[in-house]
C-alpha cells in the first residue's frame, strides 16, 4: 500500500480543516454562535473519511466490477430524486442537494464515482470496439451524457464539467481515436453556446468574468472579493487567521473560494505549496496507476486522478481570475461532507490499486 499516498491525503485533510477554521470563524460565530462550527463539522467528516479510506484500502479493487452498474444506477436514481419538488434541496440557486435528516448529501458527488467505474469496466471489457463510434464510442458516451444532462438540469455547471471532463479524458487514455475528439470538441463548443444562451445567470457569469468591475455589487461581487483576498497576500500573507476579506466580504469563504483565504493569509508562498502537495498526491495517483496490474485497475486510477486534477485546476482557475465561476469545491480543502467523503473513499480505491501495483 502507498503510504507516500496516505501521508499526503491526511496532511491535505488536515491542512483543510484549519484554513476551513480561519476562514469559517467570523460566518459561524455570526451564524451560530460558534466560531468553530464549521470546522468541527468538517473534522468528523474527515474522521469517517479517512477511516473509510483505509477500510476500502483492504477492499479488493476488482471486485467493485460486479457493483459497477448498481453504483451508477443508484447515482442516477439519486439525482432525478433531486429534481423532484419538496425532495431536492435549493442552494444558491441549484437544487443539487437531499436531506437526510439533520445532514444534507449531494448526490452528484457520488455519482462520479459510479460512471468512473462503469466506464472503466466497460472500456477493459471492450477496449477493442472503442476505435468504432457506433458500436464502442456511442454506448459510453450516452454513459456519460446521462449523468451530465441530469446535473445540469440542476442546475451545477461545475460539477458537470467534473464529469464531462474526467469521463472524456479517460476515453482518450484508453485509445479512443482523436478523429472522435475533434467532431465532439465542435459539438461541445455549440453545447457550451447553447447553455449559455438557454439561462441568464450564465451569460452574467461570462460577463462579470470578463469584468467583474461592470456589476461589482452583483455578479462580480465574488470574483472582485476573491482578487482582493489573492493580491494583498503578496508573498508570505497577512498571517494564519489575519484574513480581512472573511469579515463579510468574501461570501462564505470556507467553501468554493477557500483557495482565496488561503493566498491572503499565507500569500503565494502557501499557495504554491498547496499546489504542490496537490501535484504530489496526483504524481502518486499518476505511478499507480502506471503500476497497476491489470487495466480496470489502470483505468480506475487513472480515472481517480483525473477527476482530482480537474477539480483542482478548475477551482483554482476561478478564484485567480481565469475562468468564470462556476461553483465548484476545492478537494480535501473546501467546507463539505459529501464532497470530503467522495474524495477520500476515491483516494481508498486508488491505495487499494497500490497493493496490487508493481513496485513504484
Amino acid at each position: 500500500m502507498d503510504r507516500w499516498l496516505i501521508g499526503l491525503v491526511c496532511s491535505c485533510v488536515v491542512f483543510g480543516i484549519v484554513m476551513i477554521d480561519s476562514a469559517s470563524s467570523v460566518w459561524a460565530l455570526d451564524r451560530f454562535g460558534d466560531a468553530h462550527f464549521f470546522s468541527k463539522r468538517q473534522a468528523i467528516f474527515a474522521v469517517l473519511g479517512i477511516v473509510s479510506m483505509l477500510m476500502l484500502a483492504k477492499y479488493d479493487y476488482w471486485h467493485w466490477k460486479k457493483y459497477a452498474w448498481w453504483i451508477y444506477a443508484g447515482g442516477i436514481l439519486l439525482l432525478i430524486l433531486v429534481l423532484i419538488p419538496g425532495v431536492g434541496l435549493v442552494r444558491n440557486g441549484s437544487q443539487s442537494w437531499l436531506g437526510v435528516g439533520p445532514i444534507s448529501l449531494q448526490p452528484s458527488e457520488f455519482a462520479k464515482i459510479g460512471v468512473l467505474l462503469l466506464l472503466a469496466r466497460n472500456l477493459e471489457r471492450n477496449e477493442q470496439s472503442i476505435t468504432n463510434f457506433r458500436k464502442g464510442m456511442s454506448p459510453l458516451l450516452l454513459l456519460l451524457l446521462i449523468p451530465f444532462g441530469i446535473v445540469m438540469l440542476q442546475p451545477d455547471l461545475g460539477t458537470g464539467t467534473v464529469i464531462l471532463g474526467t469521463g472524456l479524458s479517460l476515453l482518450f487514455l484508453a485509445g479512443a481515436p482523436y478523429r472522435f475528439f475533434v467532431g465532439l470538441i465542435f459539438l461541445g463548443i455549440a453545447g457550451f453556446a447553447g447553455l449559455i444562451i438557454s439561462a441568464p445567470y450564465r451569460l452574467q457569469r461570462i460577463v462579470s468574468y470578463l469584468d467583474p468591475w461592470e456589476d461589482p455589487l452583483g455578479a462580480g461581487f465574488q470574483m472582485i472579493q476573491s482578487l482582493y483576498a489573492i493580491g494583498p497576500g503578496a508573498m508570505f500573507g497577512f498571517g494564519l487567521g489575519e484574513s480581512r476579506q472573511k469579515y463579510f466580504y468574501l461570501p462564505e469563504p470556507q467553501n468554493d473560494f477557500i483557495f482565496a483565504i488561503v493566498g491572503e493569509e499565507l500569500g503565494f508562498f502557501g499557495g504554491v505549496m498547496l499546489l504542490v502537495l496537490f501535484s504530489a498526491i496526483v504524481w502518486r495517483g499518476i505511478l499507480i496507476a502506471l503500476a497497476a496490474p491489470d487495466r480496470f485497475g489502470q483505468l480506475m486510477a487513472g480515472g481517480i486522478v483525473l477527476m482530482i486534477g480537474i477539480q483542482v485546476m478548475i477551482n483554482v482557475s476561478v478564484v485567480i481570475g481565469l475562468i468564470p465561476v462556476t461553483g465548484i469545491t476545492l478537494p480535501f480543502m473546501s467546507y463539505g461532507g459529501s464532497s470530503l467523503l467522495l474524495v477520500l473513499l476515491s483516494c481508498g480505491i486508488l491505495l487499494n490499486i497500490s497493493k496490487y501495483s508493481k513496485k513504484i
